[in-house]
Order: structure tokens, then C-alpha cells, then sequence
């Protein structure tokens, strides 16, 4: 298995996402890289992200970079959908250096490349969500979300924990 840390907006959305890739295994609401240890009274500096745990065997890291790339507006700094401010930017963190090398690949040979924002940085520090940030459109599917539902459902073909 391998581990990358997408940052798409509202954590919600995109763990709700992500989980039914094909090839993800498990997925983790969280925050990378800030600049503390803790969350708890600000964000400092992180960024919301959802450690996603894949089987390269099953989806290669570059099409799970395409299924990302279908939830995000890779346009729009520190904003996605209604969600507005730098928690909210969209990124990919690994610790691992080719997953970054493809990461800028991937990005750079799209016709749009210049016009994307989206971070390509080693994780540099990774806190899991609370309790209540895990799986939450699950529990409570009419709360907010600025991935539109057909994109929620549109690879409903596996449900990791």
C-alpha cells in the first residue's frame, strides 16, 4: 500500500469522495502541513486533506491524481466552492518523492498547467481530524458539501473503514 495526502476544500467532501476509488483502502479526515503539533484553537497554517491509503496495483497514482483532479477547481487559491480561506487550498502531500515528481508531472503536462495552484510539497506535518470530522457526510449527508452529489457517487464501488 501507499499513503498521499489530497487537500481539496472541505475534508467532507473529499474523504466521502476518495473512499470509493477504486484501489483506496482507507482513508483519514486530517490537516498537513501546519505548524503545530495540535488543532486546537487554530489551523496554523494546514491545510484540510484526507490521508488516502491506495493500492498501486489496483488505481496507479497518476489516475488517482485524475480522480482528484475531477473534485477540485485546481484554478481557485484557498477557495473551493463556498469554503474560503488558506485550510481550504488544495494540495498534494507525500513523504514520498516520487509520488511528488508525478504530482508535478501530471500537472505539468496538462494544457492548463500555468493556471493551476495546487501545492505539490513533501508532508511536512500531518494531524488527524476529531472524531466528528471522520466520515462525516455519512452521518450527516445534508450538512454542506461543494462536491456535487453525482461526484459523490460516481465510483461507489468500494467503502474501505
Amino acid at each position: 500500500m501507499e499513503t498521499v495526502y489530497l487537500a481539496g476544500g472541505c475534508l467532507w467532501g473529499v474523504q466521502a469522495f476518495v473512499k470509493t476509488l477504486p484501489g483506496v483502502t482507507a482513508t483519514e479526515a486530517g490537516r498537513a502541513n501546519g505548524t503545530t503539533n495540535t488543532l486546537e484553537s487554530s489551523y496554523d497554517g494546514y491545510a484540510e486533506c484526507v490521508k488516502t491509503e491506495f493500492d498501486p496495483t489496483v488505481v496507479s497514482f497518476e489516475q488517482l491524481l485524475s480522480y482528484f483532479f475531477e473534485i477540485i477547481d485546481p484554478y481557485s487559491l484557498n477557495k473551493q466552492g463556498e469554503d474560503v480561506g488558506e485550510k481550504y487550498r488544495t494540495g498534494i502531500y507525500s513523504t514520498d518523492a516520487n509520488h511528488l515528481e508525478q504530482a508535478r508531472a501530471f500537472i505539468a503536462k496538462r494544457e492548463d498547467a500555468e493556471r493551476v495552484v495546487v501545492e505539490v510539497l513533501p508532508l511536512t506535518n500531518y494531524v488527524r481530524s476529531a472524531e466528528e470530522h471522520q466520515d462525516r457526510l455519512e452521518r450527516c449527508p445534508d450538512d454542506y458539501c461543494h462536491i456535487p452529489q453525482s461526484l459523490l457517487t460516481k465510483y461507489k464501488t468500494n467503502v474501505p473503514t
